[in-house]
């Protein structure tokens, strides 16, 4: 195919079609333009708001945590006058014996008491920290109300594991995927920073949250996919279906959560945040993690499903648009067969605990079903469903106006040229050898007009002694034949002289006479085959 067929002039319509990419690309920049204005808009006044008591210091600073390490573990008399204080060496003895708990040791690594030690007593129970020595630790640092520093335990210290495991990530992700392995991971990081510094405090401030969910989800996807795919017309499609799922994402939320009546407080971290920051929604809470939770498996389905189109075009210039929107949905249901179990399966997956408690409570599957928490995760499942499934025809149906737009020509079949042949006078056509090389177009077609010799039933091919087949090895010493001498495909050989020398092999072309002799050889030489006689 020559180069025709994959560059455009501007005398002929352009291959992408200027008409579809100059509307998707308008679309495009004037969403731009209103999620920009929006962020200015809807950016939080205060990166902080300040939690109420009792989340605070006596003298209302907030609380802040400091690291620190297990240096001895033992179990002992719990009730020493040193949990939680400050001192240099030993804690002191409990007063009475009352009961033993677990008593650590605890070395305090950072803050205005570093290098000095606490003492933590944790009684033994479900749900209660199991330390050891060599523990790395998060302690919360507080003051009494006469300015006492206190302290006590609240997390294990996960910021050296993690950081190796978030590393090792890095690491396999750009060897394998090289330069658009960066650019994923720098997208990442970008839809962090969207999500630390304007969507969280923008919600903290009050904002509303679908407007605030829907501009951060924009924001995220316009550097994701750009960054990791490249800034083309396949990405464009994509993200323009994308979006508009998105959109439907948040309406299918809202008309959800409205039916249902969803309230969220079965959750402890919501519950935590309606008693603390009132002025919070938590049903705006649900909406944005309904809104954000979708964008990763739409982004999924929506590049793939663009990729397919565009490739489905460039491999068949023939294609309609009918036929490329057909082979590609194809493509998306098994995509959607697979991401649906993936969906479902990972909500599943974070309501395992719920699960197991109302399993052993006993309770009928219909209250665990319509229960506030079971049902949170079956409606976030439906909606990203939903959004899933009408992301791929959609998208689709994008990318196939872009790929193969209105207005672009069919190319016609190139004509099938008999390259290396010519027709001479008469009805004769010289056939050249094929040289030895690649298989290459014209000398396949020069060993599909080749005859073998013919045969008489189930008899095995016979050659005289001495001859040589032109496509197996070197010709017989024998063969006088000039290198080049051409024969006829209808008249037999050319050559007298290698029939002279017991070379009667009939041409390429000549059909079989019916009078051949019993033995199944070659006819006289001489012969020439009766009219009416040949192939049907």
């Amino acid at each position: 195919m020559s180069d025709h067929h994959h560059h455009h002039d501007h005398s002929r319509p352009i291959a992408i079609g200027a008409t579809a990419a100059r509307v998707v690309v308008g679309l495009l920049i004037a969403i731009g333009v209103i999620v920009v204005v929006a962020t200015i808009a809807l950016w939080p006044d205060r990166q902080q708001v300040d939690i109420p008591l009792p989340m605070q210091n006596a003298d209302g600073s907030a609380v802040v945590t400091e690291a620190g390490t297990v240096i001895r573990q033992d179990l002992g008399a719990c009730g020493s006058p040193s949990i939680g204080r400050v001192f240099d060496g030993e804690p002191a003895p409990p007063p009475m014996q009352v009961y033993d708990c677990q008593r650590s040791l605890i070395a305090i690594e950072s803050g205005p008491h570093a290098g000095k030690h606490t003492l933590l007593e944790i009684a033994p129970g479900p749900g209660q920290p199991d330390l050891a020595a060599g523990d790395g630790l998060r302690i919360v640092r507080q003051e009494a109300p006469d300015g006492t520093p206190l302290y006590s335990f609240d997390d294990y210290s996960r910021g050296f594991p993690l950081s190796i495991i978030f590393l090792v990530f890095v690491v396999v992700i750009v060897a394998i995927a090289r330069w658009r392995g960066v650019r994923a991971i720098l997208g990442l990081g970008f839809a962090f920073a969207v999500l630390v510094m304007f969507l969280l405090p923008a919600l903290l401030d009050g904002k509303p949250a679908i407007p605030v969910a829907l501009v951060a989800g924009s924001l995220i996807l316009y550097a994701v996919l750009y960054l990791a795919h490249g800034v083309n017309l396949r990405t464009s499609s994509a993200l323009l279906g994308t979006l508009t799922s998105m959109v439907i994402a948040a309406v299918l939320s809202w008309a959800v959560i409205e039916a249902t009546t969803l309230t969220g407080l079965s959750e402890e971290q919501n519950t935590n945040v309606a008693t603390y920051i009132e002025h919070v929604s938590i049903t705006g809470l649900l909406l944005a993690g309904f809104i954000i939770g979708s964008l990763g498996v739409l982004n999924d389905v929506t590049i793939t499903q663009a990729s397919a189109a565009f490739e489905l075009a460039e491999l068949d210039k023939s294609a309609t648009r009918g036929e490329i929107f057909a082979a590609a949905m194809r493509v998306g249901r098994d995509h959607i067969a697979s991401t649906v179990y993936t969906l479902v399966l990972a909500y599943a997956g974070g309501a395992l605990p719920l699960l197991l408690l109302f399993s052993v409570a006993g309770r009928p599957i219909r209250d665990v079903l319509v229960g506030d928490a079971v049902a949170i995760e079956i409606a976030r499942s439906a909606v990203g469903g939903i959004c899933l499934a009408l992301s791929v025809p959609l998208t689709t149906g994008i990318a196939v106006l872009l790929a193969r737009p209105f207005g672009t020509r069919k190319p016609a079949a190139p004509a099938r040229k008999a390259k290396g042949r010519h027709t001479d006078t008469g009805s004769h056509r010289a056939v050249p050898r094929p040289e030895a090389g690649p298989e290459t177009g014209s000398r396949r077609r020069a060993e599909r007009d080749y005859q073998p010799w013919p045969t008489t039933g189930d008899q095995p091919r016979v050659r005289p002694p001495g001859s040589s087949d032109r496509r197996s090895g070197p010709r017989s010493p024998t063969d006088s034949r000039q290198p080049d001498a051409p024969r006829s495909p209808r008249t037999g050989p050319q050559n007298p002289g290698r029939q002279q020398q017991g070379h009667p092999r009939p041409g390429p072309q000549q059909p079989w006479n019916p009078q051949q002799r019993p033995g199944g050889g070659p006819p006289s030489p001489g012969r020439r085959p009766e009219p009416g006689y040949g192939r049907g």
